[in-house]
């Protein structure tokens, strides 16, 4: 399974069993990024705000991918989606990996939606704060799931992403073993120790 981000909470997945675009964001929804051309499978967004919902902007192969999706409900924000809304947790099957991607998540899991997650493999998480959980509440989340892989999203890099959220750097930080990549992709393999992957954006105005 190969993994590929391209800023903010979008990436795309490749395995043997199909592909699929999480959370496509709309042209000029999230600064100093642009989404280049993308093409799946399928499409898969965690709500319908336009930096993590934008299906047009991806061509469909007009292939049904025979990867397992498992779709979670939860929530934007720490007060039931009051302020946000509500938000999809998307769990993708195949190869033998169980991949989490966490959308705009703003609370800590309860032990109901931690059951049905169930075993997680790879990880991907917001940290930025201020719109999800932030790096502190990030961390317990990601303790709570305990996967193998985690990869951060949904933060404010060197030439991207809103101003009010917070950079990575707090949530590494509070993490034990840290890689830094210097490319967006990466082939997915369990890992018998947890680590956090922080992969590179390559669509911004500094890449």
């Amino acid at each position: 399974m190969k993994l590929t981000w391209y800023g903010h909470s979008c990436f795309l997945v490749k395995s043997q069993a199909g592909s699929a675009v999480l959370d496509p964001y709309a042209p000029g929804s999230v600064p100093g990024l642009s989404l280049p051309a993308l093409t799946a499978d399928t499409v898969l967004c965690s709500h319908g705000h336009r930096d993590h919902f934008y299906p047009q902007g991806v061509h469909l192969t007009g292939r049904s991918p025979e990867f397992v999706i498992e779709r979670i409900p939860s929530f934007h924000d720490e007060l039931g989606g009051i302020l946000r809304g509500e938000n999809t947790i998307t769990v993708l099957q195949a190869e033998g990996l169980r991949l989490c991607h966490l959308g705009d998540l703003g609370h800590r899991l309860e032990p109901a939606q931690l059951e049905k997650l169930g075993k997680i493999d790879v990880l991907l998480i917001p940290v930025g704060g201020h719109y999800t959980i932030d790096a502190a509440t990030a961390d317990q989340v990601a303790r709570d799931i305990g996967a193998g892989v985690t990869i951060p999203m949904h933060y404010r890099g060197r030439g991207f992403g809103y101003d009010v959220i917070g950079p990575v750097e707090p949530f590494l930080e509070r993490r034990e073993r840290v890689l830094r990549l210097e490319c967006s992709s990466l082939e997915l393999r369990p890992s018998p120790e947890p680590i956090t992957i922080v992969l590179r954006c390559p669509v911004t105005a500094e890449a």
